[in-house]
């Protein structure tokens, strides 16, 4: 099978290069994370679109290295505190709870990685927070 031309797509990046991106990735290629979750202001903030269904991207593992393709399925802008149960577990990551994947998030959303990016040491989330929250199939391993 030949490789797809990939470089008209935009690149899908979860979470910073590290450990947990190695880990969000193979769910991604395992088929295990079929959603994801990122707050509505990142995309302000780059004057980025949301995406919409049917959009395909490609997914890059921690070295920036092209893994997938994947596509849009499903695309809602909610409150933090409106995020559903099957939406966490479809994430791929192991929550067997809102409550365990609101922490796991704000785990995120509160570290170093994120504030730093952010430039702003003290935000946090809360339940009015607006998220961005996706659902994707993979199309191809690459």
């Amino acid at each position: 099978m030949t490789t797809p031309d990939i470089s008209a797509l935009p690149t899908c990046e979860f979470a910073f290069p590290g450990p947990l991106r190695d880990q969000l990735v193979a769910a991604v290629l395992s088929g295990v994370k079929t959603s994801a979750t990122g707050l509505l202001q990142d995309h302000e903030r780059d004057d980025e679109p949301l995406p919409q269904v049917g959009d395909r991207s490609v997914v890059v593992d921690s070295d920036g290295r092209p893994v997938a393709v994947i596509e849009q399925t499903e695309v809602r802008v909610v409150r933090l505190g409106d995020v559903d149960l099957d939406h966490a577990r479809d994430e791929g990551e192991g929550y067997d709870s809102v409550a365990a994947w609101r922490a796991g998030h704000e785990e995120y959303w509160h570290g170093p990685d994120y504030l730093g990016w952010l430039g702003d040491p003290d935000f946090t989330v809360d339940d009015d927070t607006l998220a961005v929250a996706v659902r994707f199939r993979l199309v191809q391993r690459l």
